[in-house]
């Protein structure tokens, strides 16, 4: 089984319709380009100045101008569609998921998978600060979907770092990762290459990286390089800087294979910790 698939890289400021016009113009591309799955970066519909902003156009699950926007593009284009992060309505006062939705060619939600891990760091070397905490709530469940490509698990951003997650979704038998981001600049040099082809090679599965990429208005960069990368570590198409679409051919005839040759997941002796309840 042989199929194309996309990650977008964009980088998005504080208009939201500004944001969505230059999505839905990617997607176009990635389309043109005969993509049936198209992966959207973090955030893809508002970086804002504060981040408290994305609060305010928090959307009830269901219903909303960003839920409404992924599911029409998803229908038009005849693809699968997996929606960077948007946010989604918390219990918790004054915060919001960072829910990631998966959106098939008939406008259905099939997936939804809420950011377990948030980005509470400081980067001294750039004097940047984030406590994603103060405004996301932290979701507690992994999502592993069937699709026509495979099975496809979700993660988002910082996510990348903990590797018990990724083996938790193979363990759900998970082969190829969406991961929707937004990695600092500074961080994305030293480690996004790094991680992403260490996650594959570990779990012997595809990922699809969709990482927002330039200057923002709020005085943050992101560092781009959107790619996609084979179960074996190898990358099969990249976009080191710039908007722009990242396509490439997946094969899951080609995983299987590998996983029978070497395979390492069956070795495992070791069991992680499990997640948070």
């Amino acid at each position: 089984l042989v199929s194309k698939v996309a990650a977008i890289q964009m980088a998005s400021g504080p208009n939201v319709k500004a944001n969505l016009a230059e999505a839905e113009k990617l997607i176009k591309i990635a389309v043109q380009q005969e993509a049936e799955l198209v992966v959207l970066p973090e955030n893809f519909a508002i970086m804002g100045m504060a981040e408290t902003d994305k609060v305010k156009i928090a959307e009830d699950l269901g219903s909303g101008l960003l839920q409404d926007f992924l599911k029409a593009q998803a229908i038009k284009n005849n693809i699968c569609l997996v929606g960077g992060t948007i946010p989604l309505r918390s219990e918790e006062a004054g915060k919001a998921y960072a829910s990631c939705l998966l959106i098939n060619p008939k406008g259905e939600q099939v997936g939804r998978y809420d950011k377990i891990h948030l980005f509470d760091v400081t980067i001294e070397a750039s004097n940047e600060s984030y406590t994603e905490s103060e405004t996301v709530s932290a979701g507690k469940d992994i999502v592993v979907v069937d699709t026509p490509f495979g099975r496809l698990g979700l993660a988002v951003c910082y996510d990348l770092r903990f590797p018990e997650l990724f083996r938790a979704m193979v363990e759900q038998k998970m082969e190829i990762c969406a991961l929707p981001s937004a990695f600092t600049s500074l961080t994305g040099r030293v480690h996004w290459e790094s991680l992403l082809r260490s996650r594959a090679i570990e779990n012997l599965t595809f990922m699809i990286a969709a990482d927002q990429g330039g200057y923002h208005v709020g005085g943050r960069e992101t560092h781009g390089d959107s790619m996609i990368v084979d179960p074996w570590g190898q990358i099969l198409n990249r976009l080191p800087h710039g908007t722009g679409v990242v396509v490439a051919d997946i094969d899951i005839g080609k995983l299987e294979h590998t996983r029978k040759m070497f395979p390492a997941l069956e070795h495992t002796r070791l069991q992680c910790g499990l997640l948070p309840q």
